[in-house]
């Protein structure tokens, strides 16, 4: 009892020292200046690499009006580079009464163009000659015309005939008489022996 009479000073520093040791770490933990520096460091962003907007591809469509011998004639509106089989598609196909030879599914469609599926015999009707006159009942159409009803032109042998084919698939339907002028082989000479037999477009 003396002992703790004579060491209770010493005691009471000791706890005292303790406890604002205790006090302080516990301040120093929950102060504002620790907290703001942890959530500065929680907040900082972490740095992503920027990136670029992806510039939108342009999509340039081409309207073509589908009719004859399919099952929904209509208009379409197309992607291009589409064909004529991708048209032939949308229109859910050929009907019964196609003459589907004489349709060339590979040719690139065009921009307000139409897409004519005959039936079995109109071509033949359409180009018949006429007993009382002798002539040519119509014209070849040039955009839609096969080697062999290309080769009944003068001056048009199978070579000359098979260019103008791969010309209008390559590059889409004549605009004018005078685009034959592209094609080797055809000079204005012949291509004068030529306007009276065809239609174009």
């Amino acid at each position: 009892m003396y002992w703790l009479k004579k060491n209770i000073l010493i005691f009471i520093v000791i706890t005292a020292v303790l406890i604002f040791f205790i006090f302080a770490s516990k301040k120093d933990t929950s102060s504002p200046l620790s907290a703001s520096l942890k959530s500065s460091d929680m907040d900082d962003p972490i740095e992503t690499p920027l990136v670029e907007e992806a510039t939108e591809t342009q999509h340039h469509t081409t309207v073509v009006d589908v009719k004859g011998e399919v099952m929904q004639p209509g208009v379409y509106e197309m992607e291009e580079g589409d064909r004529i089989r991708d048209v032939i598609e949308r229109a859910n196909g050929f009907t019964e009464n196609a003459d589907i030879l004489q349709v060339n599914l590979a040719q690139v469609v065009q921009d307000e163009m139409i897409v004519l599926i005959p039936a079995v015999g109109q071509e033949q009707e359409e180009n018949a000659v006429n007993d009382s006159t002798g002539e040519q009942g119509s014209k070849i159409k040039i955009n839609t015309a096969s080697s062999e009803e290309l080769t009944q032109l003068p001056g048009i042998g199978p070579a000359k005939a098979e260019a103008i084919i791969a010309h209008r698939d390559n590059h889409g339907l004549f605009q004018k008489v005078e685009d034959l002028l592209e094609i080797s082989g055809i000079g204005e000479k012949t291509l004068e022996t030529l306007m009276e037999h065809i239609q174009v477009p």
